[in-house]
């Protein structure tokens, strides 16, 4: 085995063993020890990889962004030609496979926000480039963001242990809120919208320009 693929060995073990301790423990008991103990690898061996605790938060964060990220566009790939919210569907979608995964990407971003907010930066920039797409797809956007807050609301209530449902409960609600057709009657379009708050959306426009 040569030096470059040993190293990539020992990376990966490390980073598992982070989230398996993050997953039992908490993100609290993660250490650089706690690694070398979980993973069999020396502490030097961690050192050699990740020479501080944040260091393995970035890169376990960066590793499991790009798994979601991965299934996400294989999923709108899939369902692109199909769905009439295909940006809302890949992320109702993806949050739901975070929620059912072991060892989550939800896991690495919740230790990465208990160590440092500030690591949260590009996942929440990724996020607000997401919410737009679905606004700009979506013929009632209000829905839309309640269908996904709904979906993270499950993903965050089971993570923390607080959720009441079974997993079979998860699972049919998930698919409710992937479910288009049992959402099209309760749509507001736009121009729906904006009369019933006694305004057109061209009069909204010019209001907001007026005042701009």
């Amino acid at each position: 085995m040569d030096n470059a693929t040993r190293s990539e060995r020992s990376r990966n073990a490390a980073l598992e063993a982070a989230i398996a301790i993050i997953a039992r423990d908490g993100p609290g008991r993660l250490t650089l020890d706690a690694i070398a103990r979980e993973s069999g690898l020396s502490k030097g061996g961690v050192m050699h990889q990740f020479r501080t605790k944040e260091a393995v938060l970035k890169a376990l964060l960066e590793r499991q962004m790009a798994h979601f990220e991965e299934f996400s566009t294989d999923y709108m790939a899939r369902v692109r030609a199909t769905s009439a919210n295909p940006n809302l569907a890949t992320q109702l979608a993806t949050v739901r496979e975070a929620a059912t995964s072991p060892n989550s990407a939800a896991l690495a971003l919740v230790a990465a926000m208990v160590e440092n907010p500030n690591l949260m930066a590009l996942p929440r920039e990724r996020e607000m480039r997401r919410m737009a797409a679905i606004r700009e797809e979506a013929a009632d956007p209000d829905l839309a963001m309640l269908r996904w807050a709904g979906a993270m609301g499950l993903l965050l209530s089971s993570l923390f242990g607080m959720s009441p449902l079974s997993k079979d409960e998860h699972q049919r609600l998930f698919g409710r809120l992937l479910d288009d057709a049992q959402w099209t009657g309760l749509e507001r379009p736009a121009a729906s919208r904006a009369a019933k708050s006694g305004a057109a959306p061209g009069a909204k426009a010019a209001t907001r320009r007026k005042r701009a």
